[in-house]
């Protein structure tokens, strides 16, 4: 994008959030990149890394339940980053909400960085590696207690097969989540879309909720939603929020 025309969008996404007074940001994948976490769908993405089945197959319940051993082996390889941190956006985001003026985050990510770096009313649509849980006796167990186990790892307390409070594929979204994610949308007077395709659903369905007056969309790449937006930024979210 020519600097001039991007000078124009900063500018102009400048004023609309000077105006708003209850902004939503709905955040994908490509707001974690920059902090170091690979994109599934993206070109250096985990879709064209070797392993015995497509990730897609790893990562469903079906899987889960009949392979357990092979999805933890490729769930702690690929799956947990502990080193991560938040980016820009992330900061940018919590500083938002503290000032008043960021009402919620609904993320498809799973890695905790908007609550690392401060933010909390956080909806998680597809919940969070920082959290497991014993199938048997309900007890929790953090992100290390997985990363440092062995093959399936077991309760503490119970000797139950641990597992991640993520969704897979095959399994459904949490209803109180998708009913806290859709109120916060339907309330907002602005809504900003970053770093997502719009391409997973039911999570990208959700947006059909916003009726406020500013629609935003910042990714890298062209989305389907494009033609409904305010304002289009294609760029790398941080950097966008960085020039903030």
């Amino acid at each position: 994008m020519e600097q001039t025309v991007y000078q124009d969008k900063i500018a102009k996404l400048r004023a609309m959030l000077e105006e708003s007074k209850s902004i939503v940001f709905f955040g994908g994948a490509g707001v974690s990149t920059e902090s170091g976490i690979p994109d599934f769908r993206s070109v250096d993405g985990l879709y064209n890394q070797q392993y015995e089945y497509p990730p897609e197959t790893i990562l469903s319940h079906t899987f889960y339940r009949q392979k357990p051993e092979e999805f933890y082996r490729f769930y702690r390889n690929k799956m947990l980053f502990p080193n991560a941190k938040p980016n820009a956006a992330h900061n940018k985001l919590a500083e938002w909400e503290k000032a008043g003026k960021l009402k919620a985050i609904v993320t498809q990510n799973i890695d905790g960085l908007h609550q690392a770096a401060g933010s909390q009313a956080v909806w998680e649509l597809h919940g969070s590696v920082l959290r497991n849980y014993c199938e048997n006796c309900g007890a929790f167990h953090d992100m290390e207690y997985v990363l440092h186990s062995e093959g399936v790892p077991r309760c503490s307390q119970c000797g139950g097969p641990v597992k991640p409070d993520v969704v897979l594929y095959e399994e459904g979204l949490d209803q109180h989540v998708i009913n806290g994610a859709v109120k916060a949308i339907r309330e907002a007077d602005m809504l900003i879309i970053g770093g997502t395709s719009l391409a997973v659903y039911p999570a990208a369905g959700l947006i059909d909720y916003f009726n406020g007056k500013y629609l935003v969309l910042i990714n890298k790449s062209a989305t389907p939603r494009d033609n409904m937006a305010d304002l289009v930024i294609q760029g790398s979210i941080g950097e966008v929020f960085s020039a903030l």
